[in-house]
């Protein structure tokens, strides 16, 4: 098996996580300037609903709001406040909207820019008034359950994003730090990586993971097949020995006359794979051994598809791996069918059918993910057979469907080139 070049396996792991960890900071970033709207916002509304209600209930307010000359009394009140409380403007009215203060002494006298409840409530909007956009809240203000004038405390909008801009220095350091804890998980990741895989390629650690499935399969196909054979040839060594001829004869006669059956079917296309033969073989003794009918069907004019022997063996002897799980936990009678014949286009058709219950319409797309499986972990871990038959497949460019009625797995491979 030749190796396949290109950036290794464990830089390539670097990479996707740097790539996330990035995205993941630039998401904190936005969710920290957003949340930090929100707040200065909040802060605002809260700070200007506060002090408008304070000022409308100040006895003096109400007192001056009487007088002729109020604007002379209430504009130095309220320039003192807006310095020591940091508010933008300050504008006390008559109770129909005339200004008797103004941060611009010019607009006293003209009728406020606001919205004036129809009730004597508090009332907080966004307006667009004679400093712009702001947040302001108007109270009124009232003198033994009188409505003497109206109270209106803002800050602009630009003075809000300038709260917001202070912010983002927090805001960038916490991003930052997400990032940097994330390039260190990474760089970790990358090293756990390599000890593994080393500099190899992550298409060569995908044929790494095929030979180990390729020599398991093959490796319990030739268990069942040698437990197969010895059980009869103990069985006729015992037969002998009881003086039992004939009957040692026939065991014989039968287990051989079956076993050229099988060698007969899989080695008919004259293009086959050996490897995968020899693998169909070792499956019909394993698939005995669970009580498994085991049925064949390989069209001689089958030509051979473009996987390597290993790729074929593992992607063969997963699908009937599962086929064989499935038919035995299924009802009876039990079986499991392999069919190997020619497709459109000179491609080749392998279809694995059993008896089982099949696959539950809401899972049939996620049994192809990595770490997904119906059956329970076991010591061989879960999830990775099917898997990595859809990888083989893919990259060798041909297709894999489920099938219902019976349950099966249809895959589609191109024919290779001569």
């Amino acid at each position: 098996m030749t190796g396949r070049r290109g950036t290794s396996a464990a830089s390539r792991v670097f990479v996707v996580l740097v790539a996330a960890v990035v995205v993941v900071g630039a998401l904190v970033a936005l969710v920290l300037v957003f949340q930090a709207q929100r707040a200065v916002r909040a802060e605002a509304e809260g700070v200007t609903r506060a002090l408008a209600e304070t000022i409308a209930a100040t006895d003096a307010v109400g007192r001056a709001l009487g007088d002729d000359d109020a604007s002379a009394q209430l504009q130095p009140y309220a320039e003192r406040v807006m310095a020591g409380t940091g508010v933008d403007f300050i504008t006390i009215m008559t109770p129909d909207g005339i200004r008797v203060t103004h941060r611009d002494r010019a607009e006293i006298g003209r009728h406020y820019l606001g919205t004036i409840p129809a009730t004597p409530q508090p009332l907080t909007e966004e307006f667009t008034g004679t400093l712009g956009p702001s947040v302001r809240t108007i109270a009124p203000v009232e003198v033994d359950g009188r409505l003497v004038g109206w109270a209106s405390v803002g800050v602009t909008v630009q003075s809000l994003s300038s709260a917001i801009f202070q912010r983002l220095p927090f805001a960038l350091l916490i991003a930052l730090a997400v990032v940097a804890a994330g390039f260190v998980g990474a760089w970790a990741a990358g090293r756990v990586t390599k000890r593994v895989t080393g500099d190899l390629p992550a298409g060569s650690v995908r044929d790494a993971v095929s030979s180990y499935e390729s020599v398991r399969t093959l490796g319990e196909a030739l268990r069942a097949q040698t437990h197969e054979h010895g059980n009869r040839m103990h069985t006729a060594v015992a037969l002998l020995e009881l003086g039992r001829t004939d009957e040692a004869i026939e065991i014989l006669t039968e287990t051989s006359r079956q076993s050229q059956t099988l060698v007969d079917q899989v080695t008919a296309p004259r293009d086959g794979d050996p490897t995968v033969g020899a693998l169909l073989l070792g499956k019909a003794s394993q698939a005995r051994e669970r009580g498994i009918d085991w049925r064949i069907d390989i069209d001689p004019a089958a030509p051979r598809s473009t996987l390597a022997p290993v790729d074929a063996v593992s992607v063969v002897g997963n699908l009937i791996d599962n086929a064989l799980d499935a038919a035995a936990a299924g009802p009876e009678p039990r079986w499991v069918r392999f069919e190997l014949s020619p497709a459109a286009g000179g491609a080749v058709s392998i279809v694995v059918s059993d008896s089982g219950t099949g696959i539950p319409p809401e899972l049939s797309d996620r049994v192809w993910e990595h770490g997904f499986s119906t059956k329970p972990a076991g010591a061989e871990g879960r999830g990775v057979g099917l898997a990595l038959v859809k990888s083989i497949v893919e990259e060798a460019g041909g297709s894999i469907e489920v099938e219902a009625s019976p349950t099966a797995l249809h895959i589609v491979l191109p024919r290779s080139r001569p």
